[in-house]
């Protein structure tokens, strides 16, 4: 199977910004660039991209809002109260230092990206295909930057491209311009980019697939916003418990037919035709117009080792262990352990996926059977030689208790926790369904592991595709591209006839809702995909309150869009207030 480098900081992009960057990027007291240290070469072209690379990390990853700003608001997603507390239970102003993460990284990138695009654009001595290249990166983060503001604010500025770097301040644009803004920059730079194929092209860059897969997003995301008011879209939700008390238990998925509600900024726009063409991106990307990607066998899907493979079509890493370029998202997601290699988690393993995402699954799905840990212990647990187990269903209490499916004991472990060990369940946010997304790092017993973000997947593009073709009418493409994603799963395969049909078109886009909602859990992209379809509002309140750990879902309109920071609107004066319900 043919293997390609995903576009990821990798050590050396970050070797390369913590050495390069420091002599080539230099400021003056005023924040002008010191034209002198510039230099005009393919090296100095190459140390203007990595600082804007950089900046993903240092102002977003390093301090543990990312992901926490694009994930934890979701219906599926859970985890203690002192993590969710606030921003996770819909206060997007109580903790608006995650908020304003996420604007104030944003345009910190794009600020960097102008400086870095103005700058290449002036060298003259390298290649045209290289400063095409180059000022094709900047233009892709720039534009992947605009998508995450456009999707949580709304109406956000643009920053022009100013020479002399002045005009900061700016006023918002209509959701439709930054839009028009974001195609035509990723359509250019899929255009100037190299391929993934392309000798030329370096790890830890992106590609000119990065872009057309990313624009195929884009598309379907506007798309999707502008569908009218009262299309259909079931879901399989309702509320988390039956009971109280010693006979409280998980309340069975049901299933819930809602009603997409406008979404604001989108009335105009014309669906049909943006469903166009994020079919078309995403098809020429499938057919490798932009380069070779295919989807990974699902064993090494999240393997290190493996971090390069075509699959991820732009991520964003880190430094094992480094103080500026580290994120914790392996901390979060998974545990640090007391040593390296140990079983016992030393710190974290917070953030997890409910039990109604986990009931969405066939039984034999890789991704619960696999993709979720049903057996951990945390340090504390050592002494007492227990630990926990999940789900508490009659198969893993079994397994559990070193019973096999027959009630027999067992000796043999595979399959069986029959290590000694005393497991229990606790129903609350010490157990959730775990993602093992996040476990393989090369040292797992340090806060700061070197997990990667992936921000776009090829599946993620296998399922735009489906989506987009279901809403054009075309059922046999969106049933074959669905499947295309299941089956590296062992997931049931989607039919048009027959048995579980999905013979209708509702029935076919509430599959591809859900699938991405399985495919994508813990990669933030759940939050903006009920947006997007006018369904977040009603999909956060069919929990009828709280979920697993007893984290409030309740939401109210106002959550439709993040609050702007306060710095902003006493600062810049072509902004007087702030989105609709925020101070």
């Amino acid at each position: 199977m043919k293997k390609n480098i995903l576009s990821v900081l990798t050590l050396a992009a970050a070797a390369l910004c913590l050495t390069s960057c420091e002599s080539w990027i230099e400021e003056n007291p005023d924040g002008q660039i010191t034209e002198e240290k510039v230099g005009d070469s393919e090296e100095a072209a190459k140390s203007w991209v990595t600082g804007v690379y950089s900046k993903w990390i240092y102002d977003m990853f390093c301090w543990g809002y990312f992901p926490r700003v694009l994930e934890i608001d979701a219906d599926y997603i859970s985890g203690p109260d002192w993590m969710f507390n606030k921003f996770g239970t819909g206060n997007f102003q109580g903790e608006n230092d995650v908020t304003d993460a996420l604007w104030k990284g944003c345009y910190g990138l794009i600020a960097r990206a102008n400086k870095a695009e103005n700058r290449i654009e002036e060298m003259r001595n390298i290649t045209e295909a290289q400063k095409n290249n180059f000022i094709g990166e900047v233009r892709f983060q720039k534009a992947l930057a605009y998508f995450l503001l456009v999707r949580a604010y709304g109406e956000v500025p643009i920053q022009a491209n100013d020479s002399k770097y002045e005009n900061i301040s700016q006023p918002r644009q209509s959701v439709d311009k930054v839009y028009e803004y974001i195609t035509s920059t990723l359509e250019s730079a899929a255009t100037m980019m190299y391929k993934n194929t392309d000798a030329a092209w370096q790890a830890g860059h992106a590609s000119a697939g990065s872009a057309a897969g990313l624009l195929a997003k884009v598309y379907a995301t506007e798309a999707a916003s502008a569908m009218p008011a009262g299309t259909e879209i079931t879901i399989r939700s309702g509320k988390t418990y039956n009971g109280s008390g010693d006979t409280q238990t998980y309340a069975p998925l049901r299933s819930i037919t809602l009603q997409k509600q406008a979404v604001s900024g989108y009335e105009q726009l014309d669906a049909k035709a943006l469903y166009k063409k994020a079919a078309d991106w995403a098809k020429d990307v499938i057919d490798g117009k932009y380069g070779s990607y295919e989807l990974l066998a699902y064993d090494n899907l999240w393997k290190k080792v493996n971090a390069t493979a075509s699959e991820f079509m732009f991520s964003v890493g880190s430094v094992s262990g480094d103080a500026t370029y580290k994120n914790a998202i392996h901390t979060q997601y998974a545990g640090y352990k007391t040593a390296a290699g140990s079983d016992f988690i030393q710190e974290g393993g917070w953030i997890g996926c409910t039990r109604h995402w986990y009931d969405l699954f066939d039984h034999d799905d890789l991704r619960i059977v696999k993709g979720v840990k049903h057996r951990w212990r945390a340090y504390t647990q050592e002494q007492s030689n227990s630990g926990f187990y999940y789900p508490k269903d009659e198969e893993y209490t079994l397994k559990a208790t070193g019973y096999n499916l027959n009630g027999e004991k067992v000796a043999d472990p595979t399959g069986i926790y029959a290590d000694g060990v005393s497991y229990y369940y606790s129903m609350d946010s010490q157990c959730l369904a775990f993602t093992t997304k996040y476990d393989d790092v090369t040292n797992d017993a340090i806060k700061d592991a070197d997990c990667n973000w992936s921000f776009l997947r090829y599946a993620d593009v296998l399922l735009v595709y489906a989506e987009a073709e279901n809403e054009l009418g075309n059922s046999d493409e969106a049933v074959k591209y669905l499947n295309k994603v299941r089956e590296r799963s062992n997931a049931t395969e989607a039919v048009l006839e027959g048995n579980g049909a999905l013979d209708t078109q509702l029935k076919r886009r509430s599959a591809i809702i859900e699938e991405r909602a399985k495919e994508f859990a813990c990669e933030g992209d759940r939050r903006w995909d009920l947006i997007r379809w006018g369904i977040y509002l009603d999909a956060m309140n069919a929990l009828e309150g709280s979920d697993d750990s007893g984290v409030s879902k309740v939401r109210q309109s106002r959550c439709l869009l993040y609050p702007l920071p306060a710095s902003e609107i006493n600062t810049n004066k072509y902004i007087t207030k702030n989105n609709p319900g925020w101070n």
